[in-house]
């Protein structure tokens, strides 16, 4: 209980602290030159980036289509207190937000069918027809060119009074307690299981879907969280100015909103608020104190390449480094070699607990009939046949080797097999249950996972973090709506990503970043990334490549110790550890079957040996 009293604590100490900064920030930013509308405004923006910096620093969706959902927002909470006279202002910005997440989820639907630039290219074309509908054919309610005037101050009655949230610091009182919101919601999404899926999305896609997170529905509700954020700030910037400009449409809108974002710092939340300052404190400096007009345009973007020149990470990125250079020289005097110095692969397996009872999924093992069955299964790349004619089957509880030279389509089975991409014609059944048309992320959560030939890790995260994402992907599903809650509270959590780092000898590493281990350590996290799925069948592309002979025979020794009690399919080009490892061998030739059989069977075999082999004798 102390334990748990105290991590709430600390879970909560970052908003105290943010309370107490947005109170201190009338008595400090005024003497640093701030304007008072200046300081409100960027409250305003610091909202509208949460949901932006949600999007893009922490997914990677870069949008550059916020400003339709921020007109959104405003330009709906604004008609309904002006010309519908709505009497809360509070529940019309709430409506407002409503509607700027209705069109967020219509809006994603469309552009995340597509990725990278392309998507980016369609959020500008999105924010390009919200302004023309703006000022033309919804100009009736907008006001078009004019915008909305007239719009009231918030007034709450407080039972013996009224209050009158006016222009000045009630106002700042007013948009801080919404910011405060905002934030206090935006750090718990990013510290729950859908923060953790939002950040594999950013890094790794590809992976986030393989290991059984369905990335499609994760990107739609990012996107649709960033529209409401921004809903909420169009809102806002109404009620402050009085006023629902225009140009809250506009495509610069937009790009403001990445330039302050940027030059705060991208993945940090408060980077957006950071930027927001920086940026209209410099626009009110160049065009006040300095008189160069419309030339502060110029002197701003010159001040911006300049700032992302030299504070690539934006200033709370570069301020975080300064922190840690100054602390790397005090813990690394002490520990310097042991944190990086890497284990000799033997001493690391020789002091690893034995492993704990492997956990499968039902049915996994002690079926009767065979756990996967593929039946005439064929893929064809226009006039090319990488496999023809598959008949292929494994037991529960086999371990079943393929080989073939390179060409053989051995990679392409494997996809097929996995629902990676689509056969050709033919059927693939798994526990009984006819998965050919299925996705990858399905087929993951029915208990078949797969490594891949070429490392597809988590590369900006630790070991722990990738192992946490495999199986909090298991342990909640393909997709669940629990962002406000800690991802350490899903339940079985903290003991599924023990057992995986014990499995793969890796818990001596755990918090090492990715990009820090060894090549053969980032093979065995591979390896246990689709371990940590718990699947029924593992499927494992090629584990010895480019290993060591050193490396090789610690992976060996590896994949005896995980393979018990679990079904497994090896394809590798490593002959010896094939034979000594598995009980039944498939040889595919040119996309088909070429012979089956034991070990013994294949190496006896004078068409293996004269084709693939080379001859090899016991």
């Amino acid at each position: 209980m102390m334990k748990s009293g105290t991590d709430l604590l600390r879970n909560w100490i970052p908003d105290f602290l943010l309370a107490l900064a947005l109170v201190l920030v009338p008595l400090i930013l005024p003497r640093l030159g701030f304007a008072q509308d200046t300081i409100n405004l960027v409250l305003v923006f610091g909202l509208f980036g949460i949901g932006f910096d949600l999007l893009f620093g922490y997914t990677g969706l870069l949008s550059f289509g916020q400003a339709a959902f921020f007109g959104t927002g405003g330009f709906v909470a604004a008609y309904l207190l002006v010309n519908l006279h709505f009497p809360s202002v509070v529940l019309a910005l709430l409506i407002g937000t409503v509607a700027a997440s209705i069109v967020g989820a219509l809006a994603g639907l469309v552009a995340l069918k597509r990725t990278g630039i392309y998507f980016a290219m369609i959020t500008v074309s999105i924010a390009e027809m919200f302004f023309f509908l703006e000022n033309s054919p919804l100009s009736a309610f907008t006001g078009g060119e004019n915008g909305l005037a007239g719009v009231p101050a918030p007034k709450f009655y407080l039972g013996f009074t009224t209050v009158t949230v006016g222009p000045g610091w009630k106002m700042y009182a007013f948009l801080a307690t919404f910011f405060f919101i905002g934030m206090v919601l935006a750090r718990r999404i990013v510290t729950s299981s859908v923060g953790h899926v939002l950040v594999a999305i950013r890094d790794n896609a590809l992976r986030a879907a393989a290991v059984g997170h369905n990335v499609k529905r994760y990107k739609l509700l990012v996107f649709v969280i960033a529209a409401a954020y921004a809903g909420l700030a169009g809102g806002l910037l109404g009620v402050m100015q009085g006023y629902m400009p225009p140009d809250a449409f506009t495509f610069d809108t937009s790009g403001q909103l990445v330039i302050q974002t940027v030059i705060g710092g991208l993945g940090t939340l408060f980077g957006p608020l950071v930027g927001a300052a920086v940026w209209l404190f410099l626009r009110d400096f160049l065009q006040g104190s300095l008189g160069l007009g419309a030339a502060w345009r110029l002197a701003l973007g010159i001040i911006f390449v300049l700032l992302v020149c030299f504070l690539r990470r934006g200033v709370l990125g570069g301020l975080k480094d300064l922190v840690s250079h100054w602390r790397k020289p005090a813990h690394l005097a002490s520990d310097a070699h042991a944190t990086r110095a890497e284990p000799a692969p033997d001493a690391a397996v020789a002091v690893e607990p034995p492993a704990a009872a492997p956990r499968t999924r039902p049915n996994g093992t002690g079926r009767t009939e065979p756990i996967l069955v593929a039946s005439k299964l064929s893929k064809r790349f226009g006039g090319i046949v990488a496999n023809a004619d598959i008949d292929f089957s494994v037991e529960a509880g086999e371990l079943r080797g393929i080989i073939g030279p390179n060409g053989a389509g051995k990679s392409t089975f494997f996809k097929m097999l996995t629902c990676e991409i689509s056969s050709s014609s033919g059927s693939i059944m798994f526990q009984g249950q006819d998965v050919t048309r299925l996705d990858v992320t399905t087929v993951c959560q029915l208990g078949m996972s797969k490594s891949y030939q070429v490392n597809q890790l988590f590369n900006r995260l630790s070991v722990r973090e990738n192992l946490t994402i495999a199986a909090l992907a298991r342990l909640r599903g393909a997709f669940r709506f629990d962002m406000l809650r800690s991802a350490l509270k899903v339940p079985g959590l903290v003991e599924q990503v023990e057992e995986t780092l014990s499995l793969v000898h890796l818990r001596e590493r755990a918090e090492a970043s990715v990009s820090e281990l060894a090549y053969g350590e980032k093979r065995r996290l591979e390896i246990g990334l689709a371990l940590a799925t718990e699947p029924s069948l593992l499927l494992l592309d090629e584990p010895l490549a480019g290993m060591s002979p050193s490396e090789r025979a610690d992976t060996v020794k590896l994949l005896k110790s995980i393979r018990k009690g679990r079904t497994l399919i090896v394809i590798d080009h490593d002959m010896d550890a094939i034979f000594d490892l598995t009980e039944r061998i498939t040889v595919l030739s040119e996309g088909r079957i070429l012979l089956e059989g034991n070990p013994d069977e294949i190496k006896g075999s004078s068409i293996v040996q004269e084709a693939y082999l080379g001859g090899v004798h016991e």
